[in-house]
């Protein structure tokens, strides 16, 4: 299956096969990043919402203790200022029964009375006051003797403990002995009457001593009894508790709370109901965990009558400590996640749209990008097949800088090579032709030499014995002239056949063109030409053979002179960069055009009258010897510049 698989992929053009290989690849990914995406989303959105759900409930449970806490101390200050009125009812009890004990005494310090009698008179007077609803006044010696009482009367009270175990009566006794004259001692203490508490309740007691009498005359009351209004505490409480039952958590969760005995105190449905005992779905007793540990989370599985299967539910619970209570707040958590599943189901509805618009953008670009890089494939075919058809001069369309890009160009150029191996073919003739001629060259040119030099030493002889005004004088004149060139035309040949390698030495570049500029300043074709020397100072010493590079420079700066005509500017610099020398010769002189420029070094090839085109010959030659490169820039009408490059290292020095 695979093999024909590949097989009809292989058979494939490149633009649908790029579709085929290439569009899965893409869209492959796609979904599958899409996929992980949307999961990834969903989990952080479901996460979130369930964090966000967490410290919702976690909020809503510190702000119901703080309601409680809030009703709690809204009566408590409610009590504390009912406490101190009740403090100073008392203390006023307390005095007016000390006062009517100090008349009696009085009376029975003036003689109306004796003792006994004013005793028993302040006895029935202070037991007909009633403080409250069970509150009364009393009186008791410093012994715990009960002089005045409306139960106990007779008995000692010295050893009596409060609730608490504590020995208030002594501390009264005591107290009152060392108290100031005239000061209302109060005393607060947890007391519980066998006969009509169930419960302990707190009683407070103002007094004072009597010492006469080592009576202690006190006014008693329970504290609620007093100050306390139960109605509008029960009221308030009531409306409180309305409040947090009728608070919903997420859709069907509540607020509730109970003792540490597991009665419930507030419950929208089953308030006063003791679920100590209660266990979820799995059989864990969770409500005794929360009495246990008083405050935290716990998740449970719940079953509601009615429902198929139980549903896990959160509730986080906090312990009220004034009243004993632990406060919970609880909800299901797939009302958590209601909203999650939405987000799921938007998610993936969008991640589905969204890959399939990709996906169709997707094959598109991919059928584009198909075209793109297959039209060049089948130009350069076209263009491979027209070449095989022997057009070797066509060349292909270069439109990128891309793989395709580089291969045409490097096709361009190897038919550019080939065309030039053509045009070489026929150059290497000539050159072997040429070749044949400076052997022949250089041996005729040995020969002539001595000839011409007998014609010039005649020619100079006649020169000088026919005066100037002589009608042969002038024929003389351009035999020598003619010789002169015949033999500097010699000289060029050998100078060209037989180049001497360079004697490498260090010479000072900047030096050797002062002197050349110099001395080339006096020639004719520099008359009226501006000199401009711009040499680095900083130039190190350049291996090269002095009178070459003389040569070089002499044939430049004569070449430049010749085109400028006797006007314009010659500029001659050097430089530095990395390492190698750069020597420029700037001319502003009529300038090459770009047909001559490709031929400028060539043996022969000349554009002046007299020229024997083995000047820039010899030039490329000798700084070839050294390794160097030269370069001429030109364009008609504004003049050339010779760009040099000699190194400043040679490996074989």
């Amino acid at each position: 299956m695979s093999r024909h698989l590949f097989r009809f992929v292989n058979n494939l053009q490149i633009r649908w096969k790029l579709l085929v290989v290439v569009l899965p690849l893409v869209l492959i990914p796609l979904f599958v990043v899409g996929t992980v995406v949307g999961w990834i989303a969903y989990r952080q959105a479901q996460l979130g919402i369930t964090q966000a759900s967490m410290a919702d409930l976690d909020h809503l449970a510190y702000f119901t203790v703080d309601l409680l806490d809030s009703h709690y101390r809204q009566f408590e200050v409610y009590r504390e200022d009912k406490k101190q009125t009740i403090h100073q009812e008392l203390a006023t009890l307390s005095n007016l029964a000390y006062n009517l004990v100090e008349a009696q005494y009085r009376q029975q310090q003036t003689g109306q009375t004796d003792q006994t009698t004013a005793q028993e008179i302040a006895r029935r007077t202070l037991k007909r006051v009633q403080v409250g609803e069970t509150g009364y006044i009393y009186a008791m010696t410093t012994r715990g003797d009960l002089k005045v009482h409306i139960a106990r009367e007779g008995e000692n009270v010295f050893d009596q403990r409060d609730e608490n175990g504590q020995y208030f009566i002594r501390a009264m006794c005591q107290a009152a002995r060392t108290a100031a004259p005239g000061q209302v001692l109060t005393i607060t203490y947890p007391w519980r009457n066998p006969e009509l508490d169930v419960k302990a309740r707190p009683k407070m007691v103002a007094y004072r001593y009597f010492a006469p009498w080592d009576w202690i005359v006190a006014a008693g009351s329970y504290i609620d009894e007093t100050y306390e209004d139960p109605a509008v505490e029960t009221k308030a409480f009531a409306a409180l508790k309305e409040r947090l039952k009728a608070k919903k958590v997420g859709k069907t969760g509540y607020i509730y709370a109970m003792d540490r005995k597991g009665t419930l105190t507030i419950h929208p449905e089953a308030e006063g109901k003791n679920i100590y005992d209660s266990r979820d779905s799995d059989g864990t007793a969770f409500i005794q965990q929360m009495c246990e540990k008083r405050e935290g989370w716990i998740h449970y599985p719940w079953q509601n009558p009615g429902e198929a299967i139980p549903r896990r539910k959160i509730v986080r619970y906090l312990y009220y400590k004034p009243w004993d209570w632990i406060v919970a707040v609880g909800s299901y958590e797939d009302e958590f996640y209601h909203e999650t599943n939405l987000i799921k189901d938007r998610i993936f509805r969008s991640l589905g749209w969204i890959s399939l618009g990709v996906g169709l953008l997707a094959t598109l670009l991919v059928f584009l990008a198909a075209k793109v890089l297959s039209d060049p494939l089948r130009h350069m075919t076209a263009t491979i097949r027209a070449i095989k058809r022997g057009q070797t001069n066509r060349q292909m369309q270069v439109d990128s800088r891309d793989e395709l890009g580089e291969l045409a160009t490097a096709f361009n150029r190897m038919t550019t090579v080939l065309q030039r191996n053509r045009e070489l073919e026929a150059s290497l003739a000539q050159q072997g032709k040429m070749a044949s001629l400076g052997v022949l060259s250089s041996g005729v040119a040995h020969e002539i030499n001595n000839p011409l030099g007998v014609i010039l030493g005649y020619a100079a002889y006649l020169e000088k014995k026919l005066p100037e005004d002589d009608p042969n004088y002038h024929y003389i004149h351009e035999i020598k002239r003619e010789s002169k060139r015949c033999k500097k035309i010699v000289q060029d040949l050998l100078s060209y056949a037989r180049t001497p390698q360079p004697d490498l030495e260090p010479t000072d570049l900047n030096h050797l063109l002062d002197q050349i500029v110099d001395f080339a300043a006096n020639h004719t074709d520099l008359f009226g030409v501006k000199i401009v020397r711009q040499f680095d100072p900083e130039l190190p010493p350049v291996p090269a053979d002095g009178d070459q590079i003389r040569q070089v420079a002499i044939n430049l700066i004569l070449n430049a002179g010749s085109a400028m005509n006797g006007k314009g500017v010659l500029t001659v610099s050097t430089s530095r960069e990395d390492e190698f020398i750069v020597l420029t010769v700037t001319d502003t002189g009529c300038g090459i055009t770009e047909e001559d420029l490709a031929r400028i070094f060539e043996p022969f090839f000349t554009t002046k009258e007299r020229g024997t085109g083995l000047g820039l010959a010899i030039t490329r030659q000798l700084i070839e010897l050294h390794h160097g490169t030269i370069r001429i820039a030109s364009s008609p009408g504004e003049g050339t510049t010779v760009t040099i490059r000699l190194p400043l290292t040679r490996e074989d020095l």
